[in-house]
């Protein structure tokens, strides 16, 4: 297997709080991996250190077998053009319009000029399903899902080799939830990218995964292949997916 990301011994605590306690995780070249879980399991602190955004306590994230942890800023700047992210709210840009959203990184990060760059928002667009006439808009115009999908042709205008989809479906009903994912699988295989999403959503997870894996009490419990995952014989992994309140995973709720 070709590893586009390997994570070995992850751990990550704040204060007494140990958020991540050891997290193994292959990701191949191409390939769509899903970390399930729910609020509070680690997931956005396990994106944030892949992304270069938290440092480790300890372990090793690698990327195409380089060594990212405690990298200087011109190694973290070279590895992370390599990343497109699809942030969870969307995280658009109020004061642009949403043709100048999609071409922020090319512009800014790539010194494209301003009209090659609105050439390739405008096409980024297309690959989404909206058209130019969107582009002129400002993010407040659209609905949210017209939003995600402007998200999604920002993550993607720079062509990047690895994609990071933070809970891409939140918010939204199941239809347009829906259309998100297969915009999601069609833009991943488009680019023959590399793509590591985090979501609650099983719908989402069977979708957009080649393989999932389950992030319960900072530790990875079950890890495989998509298709598995229904009969993964986990108690915690089967009462997740099924949305059970019964179960080796306990809530705290406060009695009325």
């Amino acid at each position: 297997m070709s590893r586009k990301i390997s994570l070995k011994g992850v751990t990550k605590s704040f204060g007494p709080k140990r958020v991540l306690q050891g997290i193994d995780l292959d990701v191949a070249r191409g390939e769509s991996v899903v970390v399930i879980g729910g609020s509070g399991t680690g997931k956005s602190v396990l994106l944030k250190c892949i992304l270069g955004l938290m440092r480790p306590d300890s372990g090793s994230i690698r990327i195409d077998d380089e060594e990212t942890v405690g990298l200087g800023d011109n190694g973290r700047n070279r590895v992370t053009r390599k990343f497109g992210m699809l942030f969870q709210g969307g995280a658009l840009f109020d004061s642009l319009r949403v043709w100048e959203n999609v071409a922020f990184g090319p512009i800014q990060s790539d010194g494209m000029a301003a009209d090659q760059a609105h050439e390739v928002a405008i096409a980024k667009l297309g690959a989404v399903g909206l058209g130019p006439e969107v582009g002129e808009l400002f993010p407040a115009e659209l609905s949210g899902g017209m939003q995600k999908r402007v998200a999604l042709a920002r993550a993607i205008a720079r062509e990047p080799e690895i994609i990071f989809f933070d809970e891409p479906t939140t918010g939204l009903d199941p239809i347009m939830a829906d259309v998100i994912n297969n915009l999601i699988v069609k833009s991943v295989s488009d680019l023959g990218a590399t793509a590591v999403s985090i979501t609650h959503d099983m719908a989402s997870a069977r979708k957009i995964g080649h393989r999932i894996a389950m992030l319960y009490d900072g530790r990875l419990i079950w890890q495989g292949p998509t298709s598995d995952i229904d009969r993964s014989s986990n108690p915690y992994v089967d009462q997740f997916i099924h949305g059970r309140a019964e179960g080796p995973i306990q809530m705290q709720v406060r009695s009325l």
